[in-house]
This record gives structure tokens, sequence and C-alpha cells, in this order.
């Protein structure tokens, strides 16, 4: 026995490393909160003190802690009841749902007062669905709720669907002008009708009562206790600052930063979360993002291990479901779509974003860019590019966040620069059969293009841009490695199809990599921090497709336990 007995000690299961060499081991110990022997059972063993707890793995698979790399967490929280009413697939399936849904809410609302809700998407809205051309609408709200302002999110953070009252206690008419490179919908009489996509959506925003700082407090413990369960030990809070003050009633504004501070100091904060500053909204200049960002001295944190402050996030382009982004080929049905920044020319578009960057650069910050048309994309990572020449620094790791249609020519200068991509797998998954009807069916079976990242040595990693769909990484490493989509089955892009050890990295060591901290967490490995997670049966040998079924069992964040449904 070690003169330090271990705390815990697993043996008899398939230990995933995720070191350089994917090692599989079967046992693992854990001392003092990190990874003391990792080995076959009886060099383990040797570890364990009279006091030690030893897990009989049974076979079932060790894997390091999920590191989640673009999870809103405060926002992701306020999508919960009590803050919201659920109006998701399958919750919902059609108008008539949602307006049950919110005629329900308004029995028990107090009159006058806001009913919101999260997560509706068109798509998999009956009407909807049977007419494409057929929108969500105030007048699908009005007759349910006429004494309420409603507001319901939709599953992708890009449109709001509002209700008369609410248009109203907003003050958004038929006069109203939207902001630049955002919509608001109109009918043939040119009155709103309910819906604002992009940055139209703040107009409505803003008329809502702010969450209390109580309120995000219980919104991000929601979140840590679901990411537990999931076995997230990490993640990215990617934009809190005042350009958030009016997104999801402040879920993203500066003043969360201070709450999770806060949940720090109380011992509250069960993960590790790395955030990126948000300096301004989706539609703003260059020079109003740097004024932001000067603005923005923040203190250093506590604990940088727990929570830190590692870039500054900015927006470059729309959705392509909302023709918002910007793309080097017309829409299927026209359009190119259009930047969010201001200018009425490209090379206007061009040297805002590049000033954006620049500055963000030498200030001294990772820069994670919000970037899904291919053409956007590349004026972006040329930004990148042309920031560190300007101002070099060896180790940026500025990123892509999104990076959809990334091309060949930008893959090439993010991996010779050592710059990065954020990917989202499960929202591949969701939108797979309907983005075909936007970009065609060649460029929704290219979309996130996983394979080609990794073969042209980009650092990709992986997130739920939660939200906007559930944070569950195991849905991610099947839509990885199959490429099937939610509502056919259908595979879309097969030869982007990647394997299971590849698609664990990137939310695991790669994931590290975009915090700084791949030299102390996102593997198995002797003196790194003990976050891991247990799920149950033997991963390694799964059929993809049974994947998303298998249960976390177990969570462990620096060797403490958040979550336990192991038998003793």
């Amino acid at each position: 026995m070690h003169s330090t007995p271990a705390d815990l000690v697993f043996v008899n299961g398939s230990v995933l490393t995720v070191d350089s060499r994917f090692t599989v081991a079967s046992a693992l110990a854990v001392t003092d909160g990190l990874v003391s022997a990792v080995g076959d059972d009886r060099e383990v063993m040797a570890h364990a003190g009279r006091a030690t707890r030893v897990v009989d793995l049974a076979g079932k698979t060790l894997l390091p802690g999920i590191n989640d790399a673009h999870l809103h967490g405060c926002a992701l929280g306020m999508t919960k009841p009590p803050l919201s009413v659920d109006v998701a697939h399958p919750a919902v399936r059609s108008m008539a749902d949602v307006r049950e849904v919110v005629r329900k809410a308004a029995e028990q609302t107090p009159a006058g007062e806001w009913i919101t809700g999260y997560g509706w998407d068109a798509g998999y809205l009956a009407e909807c669905v049977a007419a494409p051309s057929r929108l969500p609408t105030r007048h699908d709200l009005d007759a349910v709720s006429p004494g309420h302002p409603v507001l319901l999110y939709s599953n992708s953070g890009h449109a709001t669907w509002v209700n008369s009252a609410a248009l109203a206690r907003a003050g958004v008419d038929r006069n109203t002008p939207a902001p630049p490179g955002s919509v608001i919908v109109t009918d043939a009489a040119g009155e709103p009708t309910g819906l604002l996509q992009e940055g139209a959506q703040d107009l409505v925003h803003r008329a809502l009562p702010p969450l209390s700082p109580e309120l995000r407090a219980d919104a991000i413990r929601t979140t840590l206790r679901t990411l537990a369960r999931l076995g997230i030990t990490s993640y990215t809070e990617p934009g809190l600052g005042p350009g958030g003050d009016a997104l999801m009633r402040g879920a993203m504004a500066h003043s969360t930063l201070d709450v999770y501070r806060r949940l720090l100091a109380e011992g509250e904060l069960t993960a590790r979360v790395s955030v990126l500053l948000l300096p301004t909204g989706m539609t703003s200049t260059a020079e109003e993002f740097v004024r932001a960002l000067a603005a923005m001295d923040e203190p250093a944190s506590t604990d940088p291990r727990r929570l830190s402050v590692v870039g500054v996030k900015m927006f470059a382009d729309g959705v392509p479901v909302n023709k918002t982004s910007w793309m080097h080929e017309p829409y299927v049905g026209g359009g190119c779509g259009a930047l969010c920044v201001g200018g009425d020319t490209d090379e206007e578009r061009i040297a805002q974003i590049a000033e954006m960057i620049r500055c963000t650069h030498a200030a001294g910050y990772q820069a994670g860019v919000h970037v899904t048309g291919d053409r956007a994309i590349d004026t972006v990572v040329d930004a990148f590019a042309a920031a560190n020449a300007a101002h070099p620094r060896p180790d940026a790791r500025h990123y892509v966040i999104h990076g959809d249609f990334l091309t060949a020519r930008s893959m090439r200068k993010l991996a010779a620069h050592g710059f990065g991509v954020n990917m989202n797998p499960t929202i591949k998954w969701t939108v797979a059969d309907i983005e075909e009807e936007f970009v065609g069916p060649e460029r929704a079976a290219y979309e996130w293009p996983y394979r080609d990242a990794i073969d042209a040595c980009v650092t990709v990693t992986s997130g739920s841009d939660a939200p906007v769909t559930l944070p569950d990484w195991r849905q991610g490493v099947s839509t990885m490695m199959l490429r099937e989509s939610k509502a056919s089955g259908r595979v879309s892009g097969p030869d982007q199809r990647i394997r299971l050890a590849e698609a664990l990295r990137t939310y695991t060591a790669d994931a590290a990599w975009q915090d700084f901290a791949e030299d102390w967490k996102g593997s198995l490995e002797v003196g790194k921090v003990a976050d891991l997670c247990v799920l149950a049966g033997d991963l390694l040998r799964a059929d993809p497709h049974d994947i998303p079924d298998m249960p976390v069992v177990f969570t462990a964040v620096g060797g403490d336990v958040v979550h336990d449904e192991l038998t003793v």
C-alpha cells in the first residue's frame, strides 16, 4: 500500500483515459482530488487503504469528465419550470398544443404579468410542417392570453414569438425599425406578425423584467444538477456581458458573472466554468464593441480552475435556417444572408469584423466568434490570421463558434495558426432534414464537417449550445459517428463521420485545450484532476445507436462526488 491511501479506487472496468494514445486500462485511483494511479486492477488496488471506497465497475466505462465547450448555463436553467413554460418538441407538436400550454399558464398567472416559454421549433409544429411558409404569429396566441404579454423563445435563440400584448408592452409597431442584420416579420399590411429574428428580438426582450440575482442563482443551480446527472464536469459559458443584458431576461448579462462568483465563494459551483465576455450583442459596430470591451476590467478569479474568464465572444452572422448566414452561394430560393454587424457593403462588413477581432487579440483575449455561413467563416478566419500577424501571440487559440460550413481554405489556415473550431453535433442531429430546404442537400450533408476538419489537423471541440439543444453528449457522440437525423433517421453526410475515440476527444482533451487547461484536465492521467464519470455498459463495444440511452451512473469533480447511482 502507498503512503497516502487513495480516496477512491475503480476496478474491473473499461477506463478510457483519452490520453494521446487513447490508452484503455481496467482500474484507476483518486487521491486528494487527483488521479493517482491508472493501470490494471492489481497495481491500482495497491493504492487502497482501509478507508478507501473501492468501486467494482463490473465492466462499466470510466471516462474523463465531459467538457461541453459551448453551453449557456444560466440560460439553460431559466428555460426550465417555474421560470418558463415548456413549448419544445416533444412536449408540444402543434400550434394547438402551444396555445393550450399558454392558456393554462394564463389561468395561473396574475393579469398583466409576463408569460415566458422556451423551445418552439417551427420544424416540429404540425401546421408549419404541413405548410412550410406558415410561421408562428401573434394571432396564434392572442385568443388564449388577452390579459398577459407572452414571449416564447425559439429553440435556436435566434427568433422570438410574441403576442399582441407583448408587442404593445414593448412599443413595437409598423413604424419600428429593425436593427441592422435583423428582421421584424410583417404581414401584407405591414403590421408586425409577432415574429422577430436576430437582433430585433432585443426590442421585446428589453421589456421583460430582469431576473433577480437569486433567480439567476437558482437557474444556475438547476443547470449544475442537470449536468452532474449527465457526467458533465466543465463547460464554457459563451457570453456574459453588457451585450447580454437583454438576452433571455439578462441570463447572459454581465451581472450573471457576479452570481457565478458568489456560487464559487459559497462552494456551490459543482462544475468548472470558463467564461467568454460579451461586450455587445448580435448587432453592433466595431466602435461600439471596442468601447465596451475596454470598459470590462475583470478581477482575477479566486479559483481559476473552477471559474475563469478566458476570452471574448462576438457575432459575425446569424444562422442558415433564418437565412442570416453570409454564404458564398445563394440559399435555395434566393438570398445570401447578411452579417450582423453594421455596414452596407461587403467591404464594410469585413472591416468591422476585422477590427473587433484585432482589438480582442491585441487586448490579450481569446476570441470566440459566432459564425455559420461559409463566406462569413472565411472572413473571420482571415481576420484571426491578420490579427496575429499584426500582434504576434504564440498561443492565442482563437476559434470559430458553430463553424457549420467551414471551408477547406479556412481549415488550412486554422490549423496553420493553431486556432480551433467549436461544432454542435446535436444541432446537426436536430436540423439535418430541415436545413436542406434552405441550403440544398449537398451543403446540408456537408454541414459540420468533423471528418474534414480533424483530417486537416484543426483542433475540434463539441458543445450543445444548450438550451438550443439538451446538453446530452451521448447523443452528440452518436451523431458524430452515424450522421443520422432526428426526424427521419436518414444519414446526412456519411463521409463526415468520425470514430468513437475522435468524438470523445472533442468533449474531453480537446475541449480542455480550448480552455487553456489540457495540462491539468481533460484526460485520466496521473497528476490531473479527478474529473470523471461512469457510463453503464461498455462504450467501446456499444452500437452507436445505443449510446444515447446508456445511463451515466457516477460523476465526480476534483474527486468530489456530485452524482452517484452506483450500488456499493
